[in-house]
């Protein structure tokens, strides 16, 4: 799963660069989403872990998240996310764990 999201100026930090928040936020959905489409929408899930190490900032154009699941158990899915920019540059990687509801 690929989602993507435009360098907007109200998106940069104060280095003149993508807030990390926003990678991190789309690391987040990208495993969600995934998740979603594996299961067709029928489970109910919650991030319980996420981390980021970024790589390269990324200043203008757009940043893709594409998720792939790592892990499907009865409790948890884990995915990763690799984040790149337009000249598909690795800027980022992501881990993201997900808990499925129990009601």
């Amino acid at each position: 799963m690929t989602l993507y999201c435009k360098v907007k100026p109200e998106l940069i930090n104060s280095a003149g660069v993508l807030h990390g928040g926003v990678s991190a936020s789309i690391a987040d959905t990208a495993v969600g989403v995934a998740i979603q489409h594996h299961f067709g929408g029928t489970r109910s899930i919650s991030t319980v872990e996420l981390k980021v190490n970024y790589f390269r900032p990324v200043a203008a154009g757009t940043l893709y998240a594409r998720a792939h699941l790592l892990r499907i158990g009865s409790t948890l899915c884990i995915g990763r996310v690799d984040l790149t920019d337009d000249d598909k540059n690795l800027v980022g990687t992501g881990i993201v764990t997900y808990i499925f509801s129990t009601s």
